[in-house]
């Protein structure tokens, strides 16, 4: 990224470099670039050249001003792509499965070319979010864990080397994290998940990290199996005690029944 760049036309020329680090999932959404005058030095290039530069970029919507006039990277699939699939996923509850199913079919094709394809650096960030996750196991509050399964996820996205998968991934996972799909808490708090669910990730780190594309594969598809089975079985649990709170509920609407030969 921090190579001379010398072509005729130097704002083209680094606003195309900027592009291909945004496609490939090098420059992650949010993230902030460099303030413009160190940004500028990195590419030894004029001010108002690296300003042209952010402009073309700006205008095709793969960068954005931010407060103090920061530039941030956009997603590529922004409110256009997550705003009427959470609208139609908060009306029907359960799309959730519809999600975790179509998690199913990626996750382990993922999970395989993260094993084929990953490079050493690919590799190490898959075992750092990993030890993340390991580190906040300890925890009583389930949120940092659950975040860095999140994080863990998109490690092996990014390892994965396939840009169209990574980008849908990184949009679906940000309504993950604002629970559009399902409530995170709810599973990670029941009993004896959570010890489950970090060995399926140290299952997937290990295959991913040794190249076993086909344990990899495996790994991954039989976590989002769990996942779901466990989801359903809290679906469940809830739905039965909803009917118990309108039974409590219920009596207090209704006249006890006097016992039989009492006289009013």
């Amino acid at each position: 990224m921090t190579d001379p760049i010398r072509p005729a036309k130097l704002a083209h020329a680094i606003a195309d470099r900027l592009e291909q680090l945004i496609l490939e999932g090098s420059l992650r959404p949010g993230e902030k670039l460099l303030p413009e005058r160190e940004l500028a030095q990195r590419f030894e290039v004029s001010r108002p050249t690296l300003r042209e530069a952010l402009e073309r970029l700006e205008r095709k919507g793969l960068v954005y001003s931010g407060r103090g006039g920061a530039t941030h990277v956009a997603p590529l699939l922004g409110e256009g792509f997550t705003a009427p699939l959470a609208a139609v996923i908060q009306g029907r509850p359960e799309a959730a499965f519809d999600y975790l199913e179509f998690r199913g079919i990626v996750e382990g094709a993922a999970a395989g070319m993260a094993a084929l394809r990953g490079t050493a650096v690919d590799h190490e960030l898959v075992g750092a979010t990993f030890a993340r996750m390991e580190r906040a196991h300890g925890q009583e509050d389930p949120t940092e864990e659950a975040d860095a399964d999140a994080d863990f996820h998109m490690a092996v996205y990014e390892a994965s080397h396939n840009v169209v998968m990574l980008h849908i991934m990184r949009s679906l996972s940000a309504m993950l994290r604002g629970e559009v799909f399902y409530n995170r808490a709810k599973l990670y708090e029941r009993k004896g998940v959570r010890e489950l669910l970090l060995d399926q990730h140290r299952a997937i780190r290990d295959a991913v990290v040794a190249g076993d594309s086909k344990a990899a594969r495996a790994a991954a598809e039989a976590h989002i199996s769990f996942t779901r089975d466990a989801l359903q079985e809290i679906a469940k649990a809830d739905a039965r005690l909803e009917v118990s709170l309108r039974r409590i509920a219920g009596s207090d609407i209704t006249v006890a029944a006097r016992p039989q030969g009492a006289r009013g």
